[in-house]
C-alpha cells in the first residue's frame, strides 16, 4: 500500500505468486500488469492479462487472481471510491460518452497504459502545486479511453429477483448470524436452490458472500481509525486473528499495513 495524494483513492504495488481466492471490493479499480502473467474469473467470465495489459474491476464484481506459469506476476493498481469516479463520469457524459461500468477486465492498448502509468505516479509522487490539476487531467484522459471499450463489451448476467432478495438480506446485517434456511424463507426458495443459484449468480457462496461484506465492513472501520480488535469485533469476526487471516487471503497485505497506508 502507497499513500495517495487523493482523498478516495488507494495505491497499490505488488510483486506475488499469490493466488487470490473470488472477492469482491467496494472500489473501481484500474491497474497495469507489469510482469509476468495472471488469469482470473471476472464478470464476463474467465480471462487473462499479461504484461502491458490494463486491467479493471468494478465495485462487488467477483473475481480472483492467479498467476500464470511460477514467475508470479507485477502490478500497479489504482483503486477509486464510487464517488470519485462518479464525478469524473458526470464530466465525460456531458461530453456525449454513455458511462455505466467499467466494461471490459483486461484491454491491450499501449496508450491506455501509459495513462496510467502517469496517473499512478502523479497520485503517489507528485508533490507540486501543480499535482492536483495534474491528477484530474489523467483521471479523465484515463476513463475516456477505458469507457471507448464499452462498445465491444458484453453484457453482464442480471442476478435473478430471488436472489437479490437473499443478498440483500446479508447486506442489510452483515454481522447478523444468518442461515441457509433464512436465505431459503426469504427469497422462497428451497435451501439448495438458493446455494446453487447464489453461486451461479455472484461467483460466491452465500457463506463467502457473507464474510465478504463482514471484510469490506472491516476495512471501512480500519480505514476511519478503528483499532485493529475493535474493528474485528464490530465486522463479525471471531477474533482478530481471524479478521487478519481473512485480509491477507483477500487482499494479500495485513490489515495493520493498510491502516500505515490510509489513516
Amino acid at each position: 500500500m502507497l499513500r495517495s495524494g487523493v482523498a478516495g483513492v488507494e495505491a497499490v504495488a505488488a510483486a506475488t505468486r499469490h493466488s487470490f481466492p473470488r472477492h469482491t471490493h467496494q472500489q473501481y479499480g484500474i491497474g497495469l500488469i507489469h510482469q509476468g502473467a495472471q488469469k482470473s474469473h471476472s464478470g464476463r467470465g474467465m480471462v487473462e492479462a499479461r504484461a502491458g495489459d490494463t486491467i479493471t474491476v468494478n465495485p462487488g464484481e467477483v473475481h480472483d487472481g492467479a498467476p500464470i506459469g511460477d514467475a508470479g506476476r507485477t502490478w500497479t493498481m489504482l483503486y477509486f471510491d464510487p464517488p470519485v469516479i462518479a464525478e469524473a463520469a458526470r464530466d465525460l457524459k456531458e461530453s456525449g460518452t454513455a458511462l455505466c461500468e467499467f466494461p471490459r477486465p483486461v484491454i491491450s492498448d499501449a496508450r491506455l497504459a501509459g495513462v496510467f502509468e502517469r496517473l499512478f505516479r502523479a497520485m503517489t509522487k507528485d508533490q507540486d502545486s501543480a499535482a492536483a490539476i495534474h491528477r484530474e487531467e489523467l483521471l479523465l484522459m484515463l476513463l475516456a479511453q477505458v469507457y471507448r471499450e464499452q462498445g465491444r463489451s458484453e453484457q453482464r448476467q442480471t442476478i435473478p429477483g430471488a436472489i437479490r432478495r437473499a443478498q440483500d438480506l446479508i447486506d442489510d446485517a452483515p454481522t447478523a448470524a444468518v442461515t441457509l434456511a433464512d436465505l431459503a424463507q426469504t427469497s422462497g426458495l428451497s435451501r439448495f436452490q438458493v446455494l446453487r443459484g447464489f453461486a451461479r449468480a455472484t461467483g460466491l457462496t452465500p457463506h463467502a458472500y457473507l464474510i465478504q461484506r463482514r471484510i469490506d465492513l472491516a476495512r471501512q472501520l480500519i480505514a476511519g481509525g478503528s483499532p485493529l480488535a475493535e474493528a474485528a469485533a464490530a465486522s463479525g469476526f471471531a477474533d482478530q486473528s481471524h479478521m487478519t487471516r481473512t485480509f491477507v487471503r483477500t487482499y494479500g497485505i495485513s490489515p495493520g499495513a493498510y491502516a500505515g497506508a490510509v489513516i
